[in-house]
């Protein structure tokens, strides 16, 4: 294979490992690919393969035949490089219950070459031109899954028919060619067309796992995806459909999620080349992940509240709200230690997608020699509304926050009110909090997507438990 370029089949398959299907275990995807999808990857792939058939090596052919004054000639034809290979017509559709199978006809190629001949005194040889007419190729794609849940492939047929071969020949005894051409027209369509399926099968089991490899894992050092199949594939009339797992999972102490994915109710449009779904439990099970990784902790300190705001994060402002604090840790500066109370919970529905967070704010006081002063720790809850984007390879997210409600869950300094504090909490979620969350989901989280896929015309809906997702793909 030329570097860089993979077979039509890899490429099929790619477009195959971006689509999901739910049956029986739900998956964190469901989607599938269509017969535009389909027919798409056939013409890219197609083209990439009428490259790679015109490097074929193909042996000498040699062999003897009897002339009546002449006896037993030797002949040998050799150095038969092909020069053009043309695969104009090709078609692929769905095979229930199997796969995919790929039609090409009306391919033909054109080749040359040396010959010659001899008998004692009898030489002879020259060079010749060689056409292949009506070459017709049929490969059955047998789709499943491995014990680990990765796409496999393997060819449950390889077919390849030539109709017609020409050869002209030049050379003074070009006209001996005539007693023996059908035995070099035979053995030459033979060879052709094994070493034909010879290419297609070495597409399928050399090329297929290392490009379906490219499947990004591995998120951060944090977290992981995991994109493992729930069944094989499988094939309709209209469509090759899958479903994966789409589950975060941590990289250091993977353990079950303790939800378990929702049925999705999955739209049957077919106007783009893949559909799928990214269920809620794809989103939750990356909350819960960095939830107990501690990655949603944070610590909000003075030198990040903007210089402008009078109200600074240290006992003298707090005294304001907490009389008492300034008498026990007089003039010291404070630390909020945020974190969430439980792991944050998506909900998606036509109308909105929406969180509904708890967060826990501890305050201590830096005392002289620098160690913390626990103060009181104070529970809060807002609504969020959350915007979900896709780009060409990434999920984005963007959220919005409504005003916090406070409750005050434990003091050190005493019994006070919360309400009066509710403003500069606020305060400091939309100004602190809110970016920090927001930065880390605009950057992204890869789609499944094997490398050099790129994907266009996008759309993005919320439906009762996951985001509707469709697009065309483009091979780069």
């Amino acid at each position: 294979m030329s570097k860089g370029k993979e077979s039509y089949v890899p490429f099929l398959l790619s477009l195959c490992n971006l689509v999901l299907r739910s049956a029986g275990t739900s998956p964190g995807f469901e989607g599938r690919i269509t017969n535009k999808g389909l027919d798409y990857a056939c013409q890219e792939g197609v083209a990439v393969l009428q490259e790679e058939l015109a490097k074929i090596q193909l042996p000498d052919f040699s062999g003897s035949f009897r002339v009546k004054a002449l006896g037993k000639v030797d002949y040998s034809f050799y150095s038969l490089n092909i020069r053009s290979f043309q695969l104009p017509s090709s078609t692929i559709a769905p095979i229930p219950g199997v796969g995919l199978k790929v039609s090409i006809s009306n391919a033909f190629a054109e080749l040359t070459g040396d010959w010659k001949v001899k008998k004692r005194w009898l030489k002879d040889h020259g060079s010749f031109d060689l056409k292949v007419e009506g070459l017709g190729i049929s490969v059955g794609l047998k789709l499943g899954s491995d014990a680990t849940g990765r796409l496999t492939a393997t060819t449950s047929g390889c077919g390849a028919h030539i109709s017609d071969v020409r050869v002209h020949i030049s050379g003074r005894l070009s006209w001996l060619y005539n007693l023996f051409h059908r035995n070099i027209e035979s053995a030459f369509r033979k060879t052709m067309e094994g070493k034909i399926c010879e290419e297609v099968n070495s597409a399928v089991s050399s090329q297929l796992e290392p490009f379906l490899q490219t499947l990004p894992a591995r998120i951060d050092k944090i977290s992981g995806i995991d994109y493992s199949l729930l069944e094989p594939p499988v094939a309709t009339n209209d469509s090759v459909d899958l479903k994966l797992k789409g589950e975060f999972f941590s990289m250091t102490h993977r353990s079950p999620p303790p939800f378990p994915p929702p049925a999705l109710d999955f739209p049957l449009d077919h106007d783009r080349m893949v559909y799928f779904g990214l269920s809620t439990y794809f989103f939750n099970t990356a909350g819960d992940v960095y939830y107990r990784a501690g990655a949603m902790d944070f610590t909000i300190t003075d030198g990040m509240i903007p210089k402008e705001f009078k109200i600074r994060l240290n006992t003298s402002s707090f005294g304001a709200f907490i009389p008492q604090l300034e008498k026990l840790y007089p003039n010291m500066l404070m630390v909020l230690k945020v974190s969430p109370s439980s792991a944050p919970a998506l909900t998606i529905a036509p109308e909105a997608l929406s969180l509904s967070p708890e967060v826990d704010v501890q305050a201590f006081a830096v005392l002289p020699n620098s160690t913390l002063a626990p103060l009181f720790v104070i529970g809060a809850s807002t609504t969020v509304s959350a915007k979900v984007t896709v780009s060409s390879t990434k999920i984005f997210g963007s959220l919005k926050m409504g005003r916090l409600q406070l409750s005050l869950k434990h003091s050190d300094v005493g019994p006070f009110s919360v309400q009066l504090m509710q403003t500069l909490m606020n305060y400091y979620a939309a100004s602190i909090l809110l970016p920090q969350m927001n930065a880390r989901l605009a950057e992204g989280f890869p789609l499944p997507l094997p490398d050099h896929l790129q994907l266009s015309s996008i759309v993005l809906q919320p439906h009762k438990d996951f985001l509707f997702f469709g697009a065309d793909v483009q091979y780069s």
